[in-house]
C-alpha cells in the first residue's frame, strides 16, 4: 500500500522556509521565540505568524482591509439576526498628498502612525480600528445605537485636529481628517460593500463641506415591518391574539366522512 501525502513524514530541511523564517521572526522582533521549538511546533508557529502578518498593515501595526472586510460580515450576520445596531466609520486624512509632496513620505508615514494611535485612544477595546489604505481608516463599532454616532466621530475628529505630529525636533504638523459613517441595516442581511458604499458616500459629503468635518447617514428605516419581525421571531398571531405556533396537520389518510 502506499503512503500518501497527508501521512508522508515533512523534513524541514526539504521545505524553502528561509524567507518565512526571517518574516516571523521581524514581526516578533527576535528570533529567540523560534529557536530550540520541535520540527511541528516550529512550523506552527510560522504558519501562525505569517496568517498573523497577512492581517496586519505593517507600518501602522492596525489590522489591515483583508480583516476589517471579516469583521464588517460578522457585523452584518450579527445585526440581521438581533436587530442591534453597528455603525461603520471612514476615516480620510486631509491633504494627505501635501504632506508627502512638501515633507516627504517618510513625515508622511509618521503622520499615519500618530493618527492610528489617536483613534485607538477614542474608542473601545471592542470596536475594530483599520488602515484601509493609503490615507483612509475603517472604525467598525459593534452595539453602537443611532444617538452615539455623531459624538463617537466628533471625539475622533477633534482628538486627530488637536494632537501635534511631531515629524522631528524641528519639525511638528498639524494635521485634519474627514469622516462620514453609516449604519447596518436592522434586519436585513445586506453586503459589506454595500455598507462600505453607503459610509463612503457620506466620507465624500464630509470632503464636500469643506472638510475636517464629519457626516453621518440618517437613520435608515428598516423595510422589515414590526409585523414581520414578530413573525420570523415571536409568537403566532391569529384573529383571537397572539399565540403558540399550532401542532402541525396530521397528512389526511382518506375522504371526509
Amino acid at each position: 500500500m502506499t503512503t500518501s501525502p497527508a501521512s508522508a513524514s515533512i523534513h524541514l530541511r526539504d521545505l524553502r522556509l528561509a524567507t518565512a523564517h526571517a518574516l516571523v521572526a521581524q514581526s516578533l522582533g527576535s528570533e529567540m521565540h523560534l529557536q530550540g521549538q520541535a520540527p511541528l511546533v516550529y512550523l506552527q508557529s510560522l504558519i501562525d505568524g505569517l496568517c498573523e502578518l497577512s492581517l496586519k498593515d505593517p507600518l501602522t501595526g492596525l489590522p489591515n482591509r483583508r480583516y476589517v472586510q471579516a469583521v464588517l460580515e460578522r457585523e452584518i450576520d450579527r445585526v440581521a439576526r438581533t436587530g442591534e445596531a453597528a455603525l461603520l466609520l471612514m476615516l480620510d486624512v486631509d491633504h494627505f498628498k501635501r504632506v508627502n509632496d512638501t515633507h516627504g513620505h517618510l513625515a508622511g508615514d509618521v503622520v499615519l502612525q500618530s493618527i492610528a494611535r489617536t483613534i485607538e485612544t477614542c474608542v473601545r477595546p471592542m470596536d475594530t480600528v483599520a488602515r484601509y489604505g493609503g490615507e483612509e481608516f475603517a472604525i467598525v463599532l459593534p452595539a453602537c445605537q443611532f444617538g452615539f454616532g455623531k459624538v463617537i466621530a466628533e471625539r475622533v475628529r477633534r482628538a486627530i485636529e488637536s494632537t501635534p505630529v511631531h515629524i522631528s525636533p524641528s519639525l511638528t504638523l498639524n494635521v485634519t481628517a474627514s469622516i462620514g459613517g453609516a449604519f447596518a441595516l436592522q434586519w436585513i442581511r445586506s453586503t459589506a460593500a454595500l455598507w462600505f458604499d453607503r459610509a463612503d458616500a457620506e466620507l465624500y459629503k464630509a470632503k464636500l463641506d469643506g472638510r475636517n468635518c464629519i457626516s453621518i447617514e440618517s437613520q435608515p428605516e428598516s423595510t422589515v415591518s414590526a409585523e414581520e419581525k414578530s413573525l420570523l421571531f415571536g409568537p403566532l398571531y391569529t384573529p383571537s391574539g397572539w399565540g403558540d405556533l399550532p401542532p402541525p396537520m396530521e397528512p389526511s389518510t382518506g375522504s371526509a366522512q
